[in-house]
């Protein structure tokens, strides 16, 4: 038990750790005073570009990734096998963990990023129940993306898919009942804390106000051009 709350606290204050602010200041910036205010991948890649939200992207997903496989190994070592939906149940609190950390960081007076990036991560170290449904739904947020140019548009699609991803992927490979329907409901929560997030996309979207991505803009750009 002592593990497992020193490896909850540790996830929390690891995604407290804000990349966009940390890479924004090293490039002379406050992301907080650029484009949206955000400070998440996305809002940083639109002030400094797409090198530099990828960068921070990466650092996001290792918040999620580091915790939930250290806490795995952590288990191994000591000979204690995840076993059950209880023992699934502490384990996915650790990724949750990471990435309310990341919403509501302890070091911005909790007001954090969106946590698309670190809840991606955090999943992927769930082998194998939550790291292919994840990969699915990055699928997805990949063709939405190039096929509008609106990131928060695809992670609230990528973001629904997961927990449907998540049950079927249990299902196909004959998981117990009760575990997949821990990892689908951690999958929802996941995906609910991150539509919650992009609540101010949606109403932009639906204005018509929603900034699109560049470098995706001018794919498109391109492609129709070459039409």
């Amino acid at each position: 038990m002592l593990i497992w709350v020193i490896w909850l606290l540790a996830a929390y204050f690891l995604g407290s750790v804000s990349f966009a602010l940390i890479l924004g200041k090293i490039n002379g910036i406050d992301i907080r005073e650029h484009g949206s205010g955000n400070v998440g991948a996305t809002n940083l890649g639109r002030a400094l570009g797409k090198k530099w939200g990828l960068i921070c992207f990466f650092l996001d997903m290792g918040k999620g990734l580091l915790p939930v496989v250290g806490y795995r190994i952590t288990l191994l070592t000591l000979d204690q096998p995840v076993e059950g939906s209880v023992d699934m149940l502490k384990w996915l609190a650790i990724g949750v963990a990471a990435v309310v950390g990341h919403v509501f960081p302890v070091f911005l007076k909790f007001k954090g990023g969106k946590g698309v990036a670190t809840s991606a991560g955090a999943l992927l170290g769930f082998w194998p129940l939550l790291t292919v449904p994840v990969l699915a739904s990055g699928v997805v947020w990949y063709i939405v993306t190039k096929a509008t140019a609106y990131v928060g548009l695809a992670s609230v699609i990528a973001a629904a898919s997961l927990p449907i991803f998540a049950v079927i992927f249990g299902i196909v490979t004959g998981e117990e009942p009760g575990v997949i329907g821990v990892v689908g409901g951690a999958g929802l929560l996941l995906a609910l804390m991150v539509i919650i997030r992009h609540k101010s996309n949606i109403k932009r979207l639906l204005a018509g106000t929603e900034e699109k991505v560049d470098w995706a803009k001018r794919k498109r750009a391109s492609t129709e051009q070459d039409a």
